[in-house]
């Protein structure tokens, strides 16, 4: 196994991991924290693969600004943890799910244990990816950047304490 091979399945252990936290976490700060690590994990292993843009946009994108959002309405929002134990019977349909999805991923592995398939690489510069982006999509884009504003807007106003209600123009 060569270094990038270990390293590969590190971030894989890694990611594996943080996203079990994130999912279990009666926190939700504890959980968008583990949700960073599996983003920071992702896009470990896509640099490790050979693609290094989209572990770029990985940490800008998801493990930057998303995360950042979600913190932001987190703590606007007073969100505390849950109480009393996570139930046993709430981690069945996902633990089948994972199981499922395991099987599956050995399965794939075993139909060609020694890796002879290789996939075409898929080399995207920056600034081809800006190009497509801004010159087949722009309305999506804009679209995408008026539901975050949308998105903010509507946390700032459910997160905002209410006001005293007044008598005769005096606050009570």
């Amino acid at each position: 196994m060569t270094a990038l091979g270990a390293l590969f399945y590190l971030l894989a252990a890694v990611l594996l991991g943080a996203a079990v936290l994130t999912a279990t976490r009666r926190n939700p700060m504890h959980a968008v924290c583990c949700a960073v690590i599996t983003f920071l994990a992702a896009a470990g292993m896509f640099v490790v693969l050979g693609a290094p843009l989209p572990g770029v946009l990985e940490v800008v994108v998801y493990a930057g600004a998303i995360m950042v959002l979600f913190l932001f309405i987190i703590m606007l929002l007073g969100l505390s943890a849950g109480t009393g134990p996570v139930r046993a019977g709430r981690l069945v349909v996902p633990g089948v799910l994972a199981a499922a999805s395991l099987v599956a991923l050995f399965a794939l592995i075993g139909a060609d244990p020694a890796g002879r398939t290789m996939l075409p690489a898929a080399i995207a510069s920056p600034a081809a990816v800006g190009t497509v982006l801004f010159d087949a999509y722009w309305l999506a884009v804009e679209v995408v950047s008026l539901l975050l504003f949308a998105a903010l807007a509507a946390a700032l106003l459910f997160g905002r304490a209410p006001k005293a209600r007044t008598t005769g123009g005096h606050a009570a």
